[in-house]
């Protein structure tokens, strides 16, 4: 069986415009949260998000071009340059980039184009509609833009499985290298729904934290004080490749991705189901996938959104796959710094994961003052990034209509 390991990494996010800047704040425990900056939010219950302050497309898109692309496009683009900086793949690779694709997860699309070409729809009508528009908003032109930029000829598309995309995007790479179909991918997820109607849909639902006199205190996995998620924005991708040719070329081999398990609950839109059924399924498939036993798992990166049902529930699917062992497990949310980023929080996450076996540590999970009574036992890595040798780490996303993903990545070595 072919083997997959990760040889680039790369991330734009709300704790750091590029991959260095953000590991170095989610192992420092440094929040991205505050107040949101990208519109007007005074009439928004929450007026709080993980932006990605700062980010400039033009470092990585010819200026001329920035403006027919949505947002969620221009942090695909620079955590793309981040990866491929990563991963050492030039000019001269053309044979690799003959078989390498590019999977890119995205839950939404180009939401704030789409309200753009609205108001301009309503105020002048449809002959003012840019041309760009739809190429601008779609969704797989986040990995279509990035395999035209560095000629990625390998397969190229997006699923969209709302707040699992990044993470089934990773997961389905894996499988068509596993099959030989590929030999290389840049996979993960990317979003940008921190626009009026973004918002204001998820603050709706009354799914968003008010917290907003205390933003980098608002996002509290597990937390008895949590009130719902923090909305955020970004890019998470890995370079895969066969570990022979990886090795073949000198490659640095940041960890391999040895399990991917996914599953639906067919349950509800939005509530996870009851004991978290259907995360426990997909985190068992990871785990035959990787024919690994529970016991061999050091470290949880766990959906964990801070919201008041959904949190305990992974946690009550934990209790149940990894039975005694779930007293020696890490368990952490790094959704507690960046926010929610949809889509794209299980890339980033995937990236945190491999990060953390690479170099040894385990992220924390910050604002844990008071852990809900229901936690019990388990270490959530409270305020504090824990320097421990690791050799096997699961990553879970789930998102709405019940759609689960977990991903093993494993030590290479």
């Amino acid at each position: 069986m072919r083997r997959v390991v990760i040889t680039g990494v790369g991330a734009v996010s709300p704790c750091g415009l590029d991959t260095e800047t953000t590991w170095r704040s989610i192992k420092a425990g440094k929040s991205g949260i505050a107040t949101i900056e990208l519109f007007d939010p005074k009439e928004y219950a929450s007026k709080i998000a993980g932006e990605c302050k700062g980010f400039n497309p033009e470092q990585y898109i010819p200026k001329r071009d920035v403006r027919s692309m949505d947002r969620f496009i221009h942090l695909a683009m620079g955590a793309a340059h981040e990866v491929m900086k990563s991963c050492g793949i030039g000019e001269d690779d053309a044979d690799l980039k003959l078989r390498t694709g590019t999977l890119i997860g995205v839950g939404i699309g180009g939401l704030g184009y789409i309200e753009s070409m609205a108001k301009v729809l309503a105020a002048k009508g449809p002959s003012k509609i840019t041309p760009y528009f739809i190429p601008g908003t779609i969704a797989n032109l986040a990995p279509g833009q990035v395999s035209m930029k560095y000629g990625l000829k390998g397969v190229s598309y997006t699923n969209t499985s709302a707040c699992s995309s990044g993470a089934h995007a990773i997961g389905e790479a894996f499988r068509t290298i596993v099959r030989g179909e590929l030999d290389a991918c840049v996979a993960g997820g990317a979003e940008a729904a921190i626009t009026p109607l973004g918002v204001g849909g998820f603050a709706a639902m009354r799914a968003l934290s008010k917290r907003n006199d205390e933003p980098q205190k608002a996002s509290r996995p597990w937390d008895s004080g949590r009130d719902g998620f923090v909305i955020a924005e970004g890019a998470g991708l890995i370079f895969m490749e066969e570990r022979e040719h990886a090795i073949k070329r000198g490659a640095t081999i940041y960890a391999e991705i040895v399990g991917y398990g996914a599953s639906a609950d067919a349950y509800h839109l939005t509530q996870p189901a009851p004991e978290g059924e259907g995360a426990q399924r997909a985190m068992r498939a990871a785990l035959a996938d990787a024919k690994v036993n529970a016991s061999e798992v050091d470290y949880i990166n766990a959906h964990g959104t801070s919201t008041p049902v959904g949190d305990m529930l992974e946690l009550k699917a934990v209790r149940h796959v990894f039975g005694d062992h779930v007293n020696k497990l890490w368990v952490s949310s790094t959704k507690s710094m960046t926010g929610h980023l949809l889509g794209a929080a299980g890339g980033l996450e995937a990236v945190f994961s491999v990060l953390a076996l690479h170099e040894g540590i385990v992220p924390p999970t910050i604002n844990l003052d008071d852990p809900d009574p229901e936690v019990g036992s388990i270490d959530l890595v409270p305020h504090e990034a824990r320097n421990r040798a690791l050799k096997l780490v699961l990553s879970n996303s789930f998102g709405f209509g019940g759609t689960n993903a977990s991903l093993i990545f494993r030590k290479h070595g």
